[in-house]
């Protein structure tokens, strides 16, 4: 696309601008003072742990801050495809109808709450061709066709007409960003757009992005994720507490960061180099040494039995034509007492069909998984219940499993009370335990989980989960939506308890960053079948499968 703007006119100007929330406790300042600009064929990272104002300010930019919202600024101000200077402050409501979409693209990080889940695929990215006018009806169609297939969905003939909800995590921000990209628009502000994707998908993702900026575009590209900025952006401005610390050409920020915050958040990045340390440079809990391991997870390790034992598993599922897809094939896997084995693969790779099997939450249609060496996955629902306590789960989101009535101690005191008759004394003391186990404040008890924060949360669901004291967590990406800062403190908390409580935990994911930190051994899953397993020092070494190469060769070296 060619724009009628001379190349050194930045597409966005923004200087000094400040967020304030009215409150009724007073007001909030969510941006204190942040200044940058996007110019054409760049792409502009804007990174931040999560309360540092990087989102805010992106709502800001596209007029989404909220009725309650004083925005102020020097200046905000964007050029439009006729070359015009656009006031951002001055917008009225038909003004920024008419910029969003056209002028300005917003990706948000939640699909499923962003698309219309009553309109397919295929209509919400149409919407913003048909309303901006920019090709005849008959057009569309192809048009709708071609942008999935830039995004990188796959069998877009199918997908066009399909529903959010029947379609994964990764699919659904594929379609989101294709519905942004369908208005053409000069700029595109995309706010943590990768964080539920593979890292394959990341890539095809971050291809796009490349593209627009090749082709004149400017991006905004807000993301916790350091290794994304390190691959595709050109400048680097780093929020904390709602203001720039930091900023520059991204290879020299990252190479030599000069302030202390910016220095935190590189170091918080997991990986193959970073095994051994505590990712947020001090132990969780006091009394857990990292080098060490505890009695009972020796113990644990020494058993005849594994704590799992998946025996050629295998799930169908059948497609909205009606083809049969294998989601598991023939998958057999063992995990030992006290050892985290590493379960990682791109979405729809059946990784989380795999760990509802484990869970006994699926059925699997051919096969079985056996429990501390007896039968589980083949026991009736009665049979099982006495030992479902031996094996709990962490969730990505854990807001999604929580009742938003319930408090944080009625949330943890939800397993207490189904499997013990502890008296009030006992069981408020139990819940005080837990809360203080994963670094909580008592404060926190009477709060609800939209109050919390994402990390937070995260530590409550570890909290509930472990209040079933089990032998056996399975975690499907449990920080896969946290910010590094915050990722780095549950990674740690999770090492940390399992050090003290001698765990067994599958750890799902599609960040192998993550999974070599965190795991002693390594199983990498595609298409429904483990292509390659292996001790975490074998798989980084010496990776055999082309799939796993491909994993390793797009992580940055930290």
């Amino acid at each position: 696309m060619t724009f009628n703007t001379n190349a050194f006119t930045p597409l966005l100007i923004v200087e000094d601008l400040q967020v304030d929330f009215h409150q009724q406790q007073g007001n909030v300042q969510a941006v204190k003072s942040i200044s940058f600009q996007v110019n054409p064929g760049e792409i502009v990272a804007l990174v931040g742990e999560s309360g540092s104002g990087k989102s805010v300010t992106a709502r800001t930019l596209v007029g989404l801050a909220g009725d309650n919202a004083n925005v102020r600024a020097r200046t905000l101000s964007l050029t439009a495809h006729d070359g015009s200077q656009k006031n951002l402050l001055t917008q009225s409501t038909a003004d920024w109808q008419a910029l969003r979409g056209r002028e300005i693209g917003f990706v948000l990080q939640d699909a499923l709450v962003s698309l219309d889940p009553l309109r397919t695929i295929g209509r919400e990215v149409a919407e913003p061709m048909l309303i901006h006018r920019l090709f005849a009806r008959s057009q569309v169609a192809a048009q709708v066709l071609s942008l999935l297939s830039q995004v990188g969905i796959p069998d877009p003939h199918n997908r066009i007409n399909q529903y959010p909800h029947e379609l994964s995590g990764g699919l659904r921000q594929r379609a989101l960003i294709a519905s942004a990209l369908a208005g053409g628009p000069k700029l595109l502000i995309a706010d943590e757009p990768t964080t539920a994707l593979d890292v394959t998908v990341q890539q095809r993702i971050l291809d796009v992005f490349r593209k627009l900026a090749k082709a004149g575009h400017g991006v905004l590209l807000i993301t916790h994720d350091l290794s994304v900025v390190a691959q595709v952006a050109d400048r680097v401005v780093v929020m904390q507490h709602g203001q720039g610390v930091e900023s520059g050409p991204a290879a020299e920020v990252l190479a030599a960061p000069v302030h202390p915050y910016t220095r935190r958040l590189l170091a918080a990045i997991p990986g193959a180099s970073t095994r051994g340390r505590w990712l947020s440079g001090e132990p969780p809990l006091p009394d857990v040494p990292l080098t060490t391991q505890e009695n009972a997870t020796q113990r644990r390790r020494e058993r005849d039995v594994a704590a799992l034992d998946v025996r050629s598993v295998s799930v169908d599922f059948s497609r909205p034509d009606g083809v049969k897809h294998n989601a598991v094939n023939q998958v057999s896997l063992q995990l030992a007492w006290g050892e985290t084995l590493g379960l990682v693969g791109e979405s729809g790779s059946g990784k989380t069909t795999l760990g509802k099997v484990v869970l006994a939450l699926q059925s699997a249609h051919r096969g079985e998984v056996w429990l501390a060496g007896k039968p589980w996955s083949s026991l009736r629902e009665v049979e099982r219940r006495p030992s479902r306590g031996r094996i709990q789960t962490i969730t990505q989101d854990p807001l999604g499993s929580f009742d938003p009535q319930y408090t944080v101690e009625q949330i943890i005191q939800q397993p207490l009370k189904l499997r013990a008759n502890l008296s009030p004394a006992a069981l408020r003391a139990r819940t005080l335990e837990l809360v203080k186990l994963v670094g909580l404040h008592p404060d926190l008890l009477l709060r609800r989980p939209q109050a919390l924060s994402g990390g937070q949360r995260q530590r409550v669901s570890i909290a509930q989960a472990l209040a079933s004291d089990p032998e056996i967590l399975v975690c499907d990406e449990p920080v896969s939506a946290l910010d590094v800062t915050t990722q780095a403190q549950v990674l740690d908390l999770l090492m940390a308890l399992q050090r003290k409580l001698g765990l067994a935990m599958l750890f799902i994911s599609h960040d192998l960053g993550v999974v070599q930190h965190m795991s002693h051994r390594i199983a990498v899953m595609k298409d429904g079948k483990i292509v390659e397993t292996g001790t975490t020092e074998e798989i980084v070494a010496s990776p055999k499968h082309p799939y796993t190469q491909t994993l390793l060769a797009s992580l940055m070296v930290a």
